[in-house]
């Protein structure tokens, strides 16, 4: 008696990625760049732009001298880096 041959399948292809977790909603994926830079942004400018009381009048004081408005003036500030 000769042992009977076994057909074999092919092997399935590999998914590129997991298969998606328990909850997932089977929305698009997200940028690994683009997670959280928005929060993180938003907050970073917050803090830019707040300021103690004091710092806030005199840049106020300086930027009716200049005939700038306060925020114009703490804006430069912000993006040179320096005073006018």
């Amino acid at each position: 008696m000769t042992p009977r041959r076994r057909h074999r399948l092919p092997p399935l292809p590999l998914p590129e990625a997991p298969p998606p977790r328990i909850g997932h909603n089977g929305g698009p994926p997200l940028d690994p760049d683009e997670t959280g830079r928005l929060h993180l942004w938003r907050r970073a400018s917050k803090r830019a732009w707040a300021a103690p009381r004091e710092v806030m009048l005199s840049r106020l004081a300086r930027a009716e001298t200049l005939g700038m408005s306060y925020r114009e003036y703490t804006l430069e500030i912000l993006e040179r880096g320096k005073y006018l």
